[in-house]
């Protein structure tokens, strides 16, 4: 299989097949993203002959006989062909409309098993579809996109150099519900600084009550030596929220938080990994997440803060 440098991906997609068909991002201007800076490049495009080698490997691996053997002694149950593909890089959801056909097109000639196709995607890679290719899209097998949207605050948005305002997720999200793509949310505790973290997730929370994410994940922030944000913060141009203001944060995002959705915080960021459905475990949710800041020092939280080697 090619892959290139590091290989991020939800949480939820660890069962997936993951097929590299883009590596970087296309963007790479936000302030406080260090993840793709160890590739000698922006962004680029895998040449569809080394998807589809992968895709003919990756079909050898699903039939694997001595796999299956293996299986049967064992007395487990045989491995199973992949139901879901997830396309690595940054946003694989840029590409045009046509190459992202022939990806799909590749996925069912090699791996009819797979039922969708996941990747990250940036609001403005929706931008660039017109209505009638995300329906075409989605009729191909894409859905459950992962969107990170970080927040719904324009001053951060534009102070971080997003490159999209509040308005642009709800205009192109939208337009997703419509063409019957799901998607899910990623948001950046810590994104808006310090003294502005209830309000950034109260004004996340108008914008995602709204739409329709199948879950809104927490990441919360770790300000990098390497980013563009640890020289704003060196300048006092822009100062990070405390450990224990971010996890307010959070409890302020559930708290306004009105929709049906799955909420989840399991990434490395999070010291502390919770999860549940809204709105039936908001009670539950809202009772740990007091219980961390009423327990839990800020010197410990931040302790584990500085002990993260990446994300």
């Amino acid at each position: 299989m090619h892959y290139t440098g590091t290989i991020w991906r939800p949480p939820y997609e660890a069962s997936s097949l993951l097929l590299e068909v883009t590596a970087g991002c296309t963007h790479h201007r936000c302030k406080f993203c260090t993840l793709y800076n160890d590739l000698p490049f922006g962004f680029r495009m895998s040449p569809l002959e080394d998807i589809e080698s992968d895709l003919r490997e990756a079909q050898l691996l699903s039939a694997d006989l001595m796999a299956m053997l293996s299986a049967r002694l064992q007395g487990i149950p045989r491995p199973k062909p992949p139901g879901r593909v997830f396309l690595t890089g940054a946003n694989p959801f840029v590409l045009k409309s046509d190459r992202l056909m022939d990806i799909a097109g590749l996925i069912r000639l090699y791996i009819p098993s797979v039922r969708t196709i996941g990747c990250f995607a940036r609001i403005t890679d929706v931008a660039r579809k017109t209505d009638g290719e995300l329906v075409s899209l989605g009729g191909a097998g894409y859905d459950g996109l992962t969107i990170g949207v970080e927040t719904g605050d324009d001053e951060a948005l534009e102070f971080m150099n997003k490159g999209y305002t509040a308005a642009d997720i709800l205009e192109q999200c939208q337009r997703l519900d419509r063409a019957g793509i799901g998607y899910s949310f990623f948001y950046l505790a810590g994104i808006s600084g310090a003294g502005r973290g209830e309000a950034g997730a109260r004004a996340s929370a108008a914008v995602f009550n709204r739409l329709r994410p199948a879950r809104v994940g927490v990441n919360m922030l770790t300000v990098y030596p390497d980013s563009e944000l640890y020289g704003e913060v060196l300048r006092g141009a822009w100062r990070e929220e405390s450990e224990t203001e971010k996890y307010r944060e959070v409890r302020a995002l559930i708290e306004s938080l009105e929709i049906s959705t799955e909420f989840a915080a399991l990434g490395a960021s999070n010291a502390f990994q919770i999860r549940g459905s809204l709105p039936e475990d908001k009670g539950a949710l809202l009772g740990e997440l007091d219980r961390i800041i009423e327990n839990v020092g800020e010197e410990d939280l931040r302790e584990y803060r500085r002990n993260l080697p990446h994300l």
